[in-house]
């Protein structure tokens, strides 16, 4: 017997699988149906406002003067960014940008991710309003000024962290150590930039007057840490209590500074937070000094799975950190490197891989199961991990596109497994154990070959 289909007119839906049929369009047929007519449009808001990107101060003000109010509430995901349009103007009013910045959070109770793109430091005005934003837990701050004339305060940063009720994902790029906490550094070399003046930022309940860098450490709800271009150089990173329970920390380095002073200080972090880690970005090289830090001499990171080195990590200095990371239970290790650099990484990953296969009835490195090259163009493409876009899954286009170098080390793998090859495989008797026995004899390279 045929099947009938009934059709259902779109006017006698009701609004709330109107509402859901429009939740479930792309961004360009949301567009198309909102030009439809006055309800059409209505039903379309809470989709074109989901996610809202700001992209100077002078948009913000149009968007504060023309978008009613009620719309702020649909916002999940939003982007401000403080810049003139006009790059050549670089006049900036404090007042003037917190005033709007601050009106605008104010309104938004939904977002759920924030990303500020600052060009100079904020007053104390702006931070109850993060107080009054309860699904927020995603916080991205970019200094995109001036750090000479308008640097971005570490103090506001965080106070603003703190005062978020439940953020767990936290991303820092160029915040400007304050000279309250870091009158060591006036006026001696390498002259790093420092902040005066934000005195005034009160007390936090739960920080009190110590708002510094590491103080991020006693808010408990955070899981991810991001901080880049910014100076480490707070003697309190390797003493301050930890209270969160941190996952994922991703540390840049100060271009300020010597690369072993970020040595140093990427090691005193890293002593401190260890035990809870399970994803690492470096951009600064380890030394087996690391251990100096912990409290845990023995087994300092016992829960480290993923270790991703940024284009900045020195290429001299790839053998001598991951080995001082062999002990730790690393499942992945990605690599991303600019394309002028592919031969060396690719050299000293050959290397490494020559030294694992010599010490295969040791523990060194022995949970490994896939490493990812990946080349960039540009810094601004190398965020890895929680912080990124890109997935690390992701395969080759063609063959044509991968680098001599990257399949010169897929070859060299070839020959370490096919050298291997006679060694007999454990007898399995379960069946999570022959799972795991079939997901070992797969390749354990992966090869990611995005050249943005």
């Amino acid at each position: 017997m045929a099947t009938t289909h009934s059709t259902i007119p779109w006017a006698s839906l009701p609004a709330e699988m109107k509402l859901s049929v429009v939740d479930h369009l792309d961004v360009d047929d949301v567009k198309a149906l909102a030009l439809v007519n006055r309800e059409a449009y209505s039903l379309c808001v809470p989709s074109k406002f989901r996610s809202v990107r700001i992209t100077s101060i002078e948009a913000l003000q149009t968007y504060l003067s023309e978008v009613p109010v009620a719309y702020n509430q649909y916002i999940h995901r939003l982007y401000i960014c403080t810049k003139h349009q006009n790059d050549r103007d670089t006049s900036y009013s404090r007042t003037a940008v917190t005033g709007a910045v601050a009106q605008l959070l104010s309104r938004c109770s939904q977002v759920e991710q924030l990303s500020l793109s600052l060009a100079g430091s904020l007053t104390k005005a702006v931070i109850p309003c993060f107080e009054k934003m309860p699904s927020l837990t995603n916080l991205c701050i970019n200094h995109c000024g001036d750090e000479q004339r308008a640097p971005l305060s570490e103090r506001l940063i965080v106070s603003i962290a703190a005062t978020i009720p439940k953020l767990s994902q936290l991303s820092l790029d160029r915040i400007t150590r304050s000279v309250m906490h870091a009158p060591e550094l006036v006026g001696k070399p390498p002259f790093i930039p420092l902040v005066a003046g934000d005195e005034d930022i009160p007390d936090h309940p739960l920080l009190g007057s110590e708002l510094r860098l590491p103080s991020l450490l006693r808010i408990t709800t955070l899981k991810r840490l991001r901080i880049r271009d910014t100076h480490l150089g707070d003697s309190l990173w390797s003493t301050t209590p930890v209270c969160c329970s941190l996952e994922m920390l991703d540390l840049g380095s100060c271009y300020h500074e010597s690369p072993e002073y970020n040595r140093i200080c990427t090691e005193r972090i890293m002593g401190n937070v260890g035990h809870t880690i399970d994803e690492f970005t470096l951009s600064a090289a380890l030394s087996p000094k690391v251990t100096e830090y912990t409290k845990d001499k023995e087994n300092p990171l016992k829960r480290l799975r993923k270790i991703h080195l940024t284009p900045l990590f020195p290429v001299e200095n790839v053998i001598d950190t991951l080995e001082t990371l062999s002990e730790s239970p690393v499942e992945q290790l990605s690599v991303q490197c600019h394309e002028d650099d592919v031969e060396d990484f690719c050299t000293a990953l050959e290397d490494f891989l020559g030294r694992r296969a010599q010490q295969s009835e040791t523990s060194f490195f022995q949970h490994l199961s896939k490493i990812v090259v990946d080349t960039v163009s540009d810094l601004s493409e190398s965020l890895i991990g929680a912080f990124g876009t890109a997935s690390s899954t992701a395969s080759a286009n063609a063959d044509a596109d991968v680098p001599e170098a990257v399949k010169r080390l897929q070859e060299f793998f070839r020959e370490l497994r096919v050298s291997g090859a006679d060694a007999q495989p454990t007898r399995c008797t379960d069946s999570a154990a022959k799972d795991v026995a079939v997901e070992t004899q797969k390749s354990v390279i992966t090869i990611v070959t995005k050249v943005l």
